[in-house]
């Protein structure tokens, strides 16, 4: 499929690794002992094992900023840009940016750092952990147009983690009317939290009703459904499997990136 997918990745179904900041300034487990500086040095060890791990692309987000909000403090995003802007000069690959769980947010962090996409929330009304979560789509394409960043591609997450849609529509349909409504760049299929397999079914259902969108699974991907998941979605965003010990809060392992990849590769072959 050519499309910006191919564009941006210079490859079909691209695998995107997740760089997960440490807790930032105003976030409650933010060390002030460590600092910033720490914060960076981790993230830097990350997107060095992500890239040497073979990696299409990096999305960076704010994965240690528990509890979340759905607008964040101005200093989230500030620090957020600070260091992206610092971890970037190192990257051989596209990044992206999810600003946890703050649409303007991510598009502003985006447009400062020179990202090229981000993954957010920006349709749906939801009952979450994080209360109830209205999104706006409207003020936020505006937002986006606003601040003359509509080269930046929006991924729209429509399986949001933690949540449930306030609705009884099918998943079919939300697709349908969030393509027709919103003309998003890509959607997002996902698990319940992150490591969560995403639903081969679901990503079925939706490719099927949105057919000249690309969809990217979202959560849960890992070696062995990566071939099958990829053989449905236009690409992949793994966080948890690239984790020592697959697990989400500990740094990235190369050797488990390098494993995943292979397979990746040996897939787009076929």
């Amino acid at each position: 499929m050519e499309s910006w997918v191919t564009e941006i990745f210079n490859v079909e179904k691209p695998v995107i690794g997740m760089c997960h900041l440490q807790a930032l300034p105003g976030d409650p487990n933010y060390d002030p002992d460590r600092g910033l500086r720490w914060v960076y040095e981790m993230a830097h060890a990350d997107c060095l094992a992500l890239q040497a791990g073979g990696v299409d692309a990096i999305m960076f987000s704010n994965e240690f900023s528990l509890p979340y909000l759905t607008a964040v403090e101005p200093i989230t995003i500030a620090a957020m840009a600070s260091q992206i802007s610092e971890l970037k000069q190192d990257l051989s690959v596209p990044f992206g940016v999810n600003v946890l769980w703050d649409p303007c947010g991510s598009i502003d962090v985006a447009m400062a750092t020179g990202a090229q996409f981000v993954r957010e929330i920006f349709t749906g009304v939801y009952a979450s952990d994080f209360g109830l979560w209205n999104t706006r789509a409207g003020e936020v394409i505006r937002h986006q147009h606003a601040i003359r960043a509509e080269h930046i591609r929006l991924l729209f997450n429509i399986v949001p983690e933690a949540a449930v849609y306030l609705g009884s529509r099918s998943i079919e349909d939300i697709a349908r009317s969030t393509v027709f409504n919103n003309q998003p760049d890509g959607l997002c299929v996902s698990g319940l939290t992150a490591g969560a397999e995403t639903s081969t079914q679901t990503l079925i259902l939706v490719k099927n009703a949105v057919p000249a969108t690309p969809v990217f699974a979202n959560t849960g991907v890992n070696p062995g459904n990566v071939a099958e998941q990829l053989a449905i979605a236009d690409g992949a965003i793994i966080g948890t499997f690239f984790k020592q010990e697959g697990h989400t809060w500990n740094p990235v392992d190369q050797e488990r990136v390098e494993v995943l990849m292979k397979i990746a590769r040996q897939m787009r072959k076929k």
